[in-house]
This record gives C-alpha cells, sequence and structure tokens, in this order.
C-alpha cells in the first residue's frame, strides 16, 4: 500500500496504516482523495508557521484527524447529527477500537468536529488547526501559494474527481433524508438551502417559535 503514494510523505505507522484503510473502505474515492491532501496541505500550511511535525505537533495525530475528518460522509457514518459530529464519534469508537489513549482520542475527536468552523479550530492546538486548515486548503487555496508542481505531483497520486461536487452532494444527500442534520445557519444547512431554494427563518420567527413570548409587545 505504501508503493501507492509515491514519494509523497505521510508518518506511516501501525495505527496510521490501519486509519487509512479504514476510511478508503469507508468513504467515496473522491472524499478519501480529499482527506489524504488534506494531511498534505495541512503539514504544508504548518510548515510556512514555523510548525515542525513531530516536534511541535504529532504528526501522527494530524494524519488521523485528516483522513478521517470526512468520516460522517459514508453510510456507515450516517448517524442523526451533523456530519462532521458524526464523523468525529465514529472516529473516535474506531481508534478507541485500535487501543489509542483517551486523550489522543479527544483530540482527533475535536479536529474533525472543529474542521467547518477554522477560526475557532486555529485557536486550538495545531493538530486540531491544521486539520481545519488542510481541508480547506484543498477545497479553495486561499493562504501560502504552494512550492511550483507540488499540486500537481500530490493530483497526480491523489486526483481530484471532482471533490467539492461530490462533497456537496453527500452532505445534501443525507440531509434529504435526515433535515436534521443541517439545521440552519450551518454549512450543511446553507448547501441544503441553496440546493432547495428555501427562505431560512428570520431570528424573530425562531424566538417566537420559542414560546418564551420575547417579542410579546416588544417595540424595538
Amino acid at each position: 500500500m505504501l508503493d501507492t503514494y509515491g514519494n509523497l510523505t505521510f508518518p506511516w505507522t501501525g495505527l496510521t496504516l490501519n486509519a487509512v484503510r479504514f476510511a478508503r473502505d469507508l468513504v467515496a474515492r473522491p472524499i478519501f482523495n480529499h482527506c489524504m491532501r488534506a494531511y498534505l496541505y495541512g503539514r504544508f500550511l504548518g510548515e510556512q508557521q514555523g510548525l515542525r511535525p513531530g516536534q511541535d505537533y504529532d504528526d501522527e495525530l494530524l494524519l488521523l484527524g485528516c483522513v478521517l475528518h470526512d468520516a460522517g460522509l459514508s453510510e456507515r457514518g450516517d448517524g442523526d447529527q451533523r456530519f462532521d459530529l458524526d464523523g468525529a464519534d465514529l472516529a473516535a469508537g474506531f481508534l478507541a477500537e485500535q487501543g489509542v489513549a483517551p486523550e489522543r482520542v479527544e483530540v482527533v475527536w475535536d479536529a474533525i468536529a472543529l474542521h467547518l468552523h477554522p477560526q475557532l479550530a486555529a485557536r486550538k492546538r495545531p493538530e486540531i488547526a491544521l486539520v481545519a486548515a488542510g481541508s480547506g486548503y484543498d477545497l479553495g487555496p486561499d493562504g501560502p501559494a504552494l512550492p511550483p508542481g507540488y499540486a500537481d505531483r500530490i493530483h497526480a497520486v491523489l486526483p481530484r474527481l471532482h471533490a467539492a461536487a461530490v462533497l456537496h452532494d453527500a452532505i445534501v444527500g443525507q440531509a434529504a433524508a435526515k433535515p436534521q442534520k443541517a439545521p440552519p445557519y450551518t454549512m450543511p444547512g446553507e448547501l441544503v438551502r441553496q440546493a432547495a431554494g428555501q427562505r431560512w427563518p428570520t431570528w424573530r420567527e425562531l424566538m417566537e417559535a420559542g414560546g418564551w413570548g420575547d417579542y410579546d409587545g416588544y417595540g424595538g
């Protein structure tokens, strides 16, 4: 399996190999490739900040967080929560079965649960911040420019396969069957709103539906 990735560098251990196999069998290939690229871009972005793998952050945890960050977009990971939370729970269960210490499992859970919130993730430890940064960079490379030819080398091994479109359809498809997976004002909710052309409830409508009567007689 290691030969599959050519001269791309990953922190291979028994655990990361098992996680890569698990993710590869779990999600569609475009999503799996996106997850693997997220690690490479996360490590690159860390280097731009002066962060050294194995010294300033745990490289194994970074790969685990990246390769498992979209586990919720699989059939097995399709629970009743938003896909980021479902994926975090599935990843945590897998890592616990692998004998990973709870404090390390928690880092991966946080990285996956926060990967749609890069500003929050950036306040956390590097493994968490770089999962969000790397996964975001793969979909919209906003930030430091990659070295010449680096993206081409990555795409030769991990082709894009319409990644952004496949991710969109997976998120919207899950929510079509389980609307609670895409609550209003979340990223999944916004994708569903765009796809369906629906209108968000206003703040006042949401609050009045709560039944506390905060707008009764309010003149503001």
